[in-house]
């Protein structure tokens, strides 16, 4: 038989251990890589294990912040903590504004999206949205999102029974407005931040908010609460806040003006009531209105403050102020007679008149009836910078300062640019524009003996400091014409008040639409009551009303209501024997 040659490696190392060769001499398994390599990957080993060994030393014993923080990022939490914010009330602690406590409902939508379907369902008829629109909220590749803010804890309770893991509730806070539309443009409302959107809600939303605090607190995987760890600032609940209205004058005034607009089939509506003595606004009123508890519906007309937002050619209201400067200039007296005759009067190119011709008229006849031409022709004989002056004073033109969000300064033009047809028709109210509550404003220097003081939304304690800007002359002979306004002869008997003297000025001026006057009308009245004693300034503003358009007929019984509960409300004892309504079959028409 045939033997096998040994393999080779086998032979090889038998000869060379025959002959005294150390087996890894073998030139086959000799590493063929210089050896300072092998020694340079030993050190990199060996560095990177130092390092390693460093960076450890370094993060176990010197920056043990940087991991305390990390870890806390994993399972502490910041909560903020809700401030209450102060409740809103009037001068006689009715609550306006109050905050009632409410939940958030929030979920971690992985966990809540596992839970049963009919549990979802019954959750989605808990939040009062459809099946598609939970499962729209869920669908989120977010670790947190809020289902419903604002949620009553009764709810919330029934929505705690289904026992969904990974639907967690936040305290928070709702805003309920008893009065309702009633008081709506005066207290305004806040959004689901509980931040002030309008009115003295945002007008007083630094005093009314406080301050939110914050606790650290460890939560789990599912954001619940496992410890607290410690307090950062507690929070600070908002101050109450006392307005200066009047709950039981507001709601006459707005009942009477809300009559008025739908008897004369108007589109809108406004009214501030005022009190002489203090400068305090006791109510304000606007329609279109809304419920500040229920906005899910609400368009433009609604939200705005007509009476502290909205400017308009005031028309014959404003022809006081020319009289009363041409008669603190001793211009004029009560008794200065102007002839009127025929009713129309030419300046430049331009001819203006009155609604009826009267003949010759004293300056005391010219408020009475509303002559337009007796008083551009007292107007005339004055510098035009002595009426924008008077203009100017007493607010027209000027950013009002009431403290009141969204009042506008109106438009007063420069005296420079007038010419004489304009200073002629802004005697009598045409060719400037003003707002409501600048309107009951200037009335001030009628029933306040010539000065002016601010205006107050909030309740004042102290009588503030009068601007001089009539004499008190001149303001108790202005008193005694406004009150012949109301009488028979007068544009407005339809404002008489039964026991008490009154007086006013009305007002009828064409509407402006793209720069142009059109066939629609404001009609207003601004009166003063009782004339012994001023104590209640009542601006009204009837817009587009379609029955009649007189400022008289329309707006003078809405402020002779007012006025009347208003007086009785404050206990002013009656100043007149009359209780006798006098109104003429067909009153005098004022002069447009």
């Amino acid at each position: 038989m045939t033997r096998m040659p040994p393999r080779t490696n086998v032979a090889g190392g038998r000869v060379a251990a025959s002959k005294g060769v150390a087996f890894s001499s073998n030139p086959i398994l000799q590493v063929k890589l210089p050896a300072w390599r092998s020694r340079f990957v030993l050190f990199v080993l060996f560095a990177a294990f130092v390092a390693l060994v460093v960076r450890a030393l370094w993060l176990q014993g010197v920056s043990t912040d940087f991991l305390q923080k990390q870890g806390a990022s994993r399972y502490a939490r910041t909560l903020e903590l809700p401030a209450t914010r102060g409740k809103i009330t009037d001068r006689n602690g009715q609550v306006l504004a109050s905050s009632v406590p409410v939940k958030a409902v929030w979920a971690i939508p992985e966990d809540v999206q596992a839970a049963p379907k009919d549990k979802l369902r019954e959750l989605a008829r808990l939040l009062e949205m459809s099946d598609a629109e939970l499962r729209k909220k869920l669908d989120s590749d977010r670790s947190f999102v809020y289902l419903k803010r604002q949620v009553e804890q009764e709810v919330t309770d029934k929505i705690a029974k289904l026992g969904i893991p990974g639907i967690e509730t936040r305290k928070e806070y709702k805003r309920f407005y008893p009065e309702g539309e009633v008081m709506a443009h005066v207290v305004g409302f806040t959004n689901i931040e509980d931040a002030g959107q309008d009115g003295m809600e945002l007008g007083a939303q630094k005093t009314l908010a406080g301050t939110t605090g914050s606790r650290r607190v460890i939560k789990d995987r599912l954001g619940r609460i496992v410890e607290d760890i410690e307090s950062i600032r507690e929070p600070h609940d908002g101050r109450d806040l006392t307005l200066s209205i009047d709950s039981k004058i507001q709601y006459i005034a707005f009942t009477q003006l809300k009559e008025a607009v739908e008897k004369n089939k108007a589109k809108a509506g406004g009214i501030i009531v005022v009190d002489a003595k203090t400068g305090e606004v006791l109510a304000l009123a606007n329609l279109p209105t809304y419920n500040p508890n229920d906005r899910s519906v609400l368009t433009g007309a609604q939200l705005r403050n007509r009476v502290v937002t909205d400017t308009f050619e005031p028309g014959s209201i404003l022809k006081p102020f020319t009289v009363a400067l041409a008669l603190d200039t001793h211009r004029v007296t009560p008794s200065t007679v102007f002839q009127t005759a025929p009713g129309k009067m030419t300046i430049g190119t331009a001819t203006i008149g009155d609604s009826h011709a009267h003949g010759p008229l004293t300056v005391a006849q010219i408020i009475e009836k509303s002559s337009n031409i007796g008083t551009a022709k007292i107007a005339l004989q004055m510098p035009p910078e002595e009426m924008w002056e008077m203009f100017t004073t007493v607010g027209f033109g000027q950013q009002p300062k009431y403290g009141f969000p969204g009042a506008v300064a109106g438009r007063v033009r420069p005296y420079k640019s007038w010419r004489p047809i304009e200073q002629a028709t802004m005697s009598y109210g045409h060719g400037i524009a003003v707002s409501l509550i600048q309107v009951a404003h200037a009335y001030l220097i009628f029933a306040r003996n010539g000065d002016i003081i601010p205006l107050s939304f909030t309740k004042v304690n102290d009588s503030p400091i009068g601007q001089r800007v009539i004499s008190e002359n001149t303001a108790l002979q202005m008193r005694r014409m406004l009150e012949t306004v109301v009488a028979p002869g007068g544009t407005a008997p339809q404002a008489q008040v039964p026991g008490y003297r009154v007086g006013g000025k009305t007002g009828t001026a064409y509407k402006i639409e793209g720069g142009k006057y059109v066939r629609k009308y404001v009609a207003s009245f601004s009166g003063i009551a009782p004339m012994s004693d001023p104590r209640l300034i009542i601006a009204v503003m009837i817009d587009e009303p379609t029955v009649q358009h007189y400022g008289g007929p329309v707006a003078g019984p809405v402020f002779a209501n007012v006025a009347a509960n208003a007086l009785r409300a404050l206990n002013v004892p009656p100043d007149s024997s009359v209780t006798n309504i006098i109104i003429p079959k067909e009153p005098l028409e004022e002069s447009m």
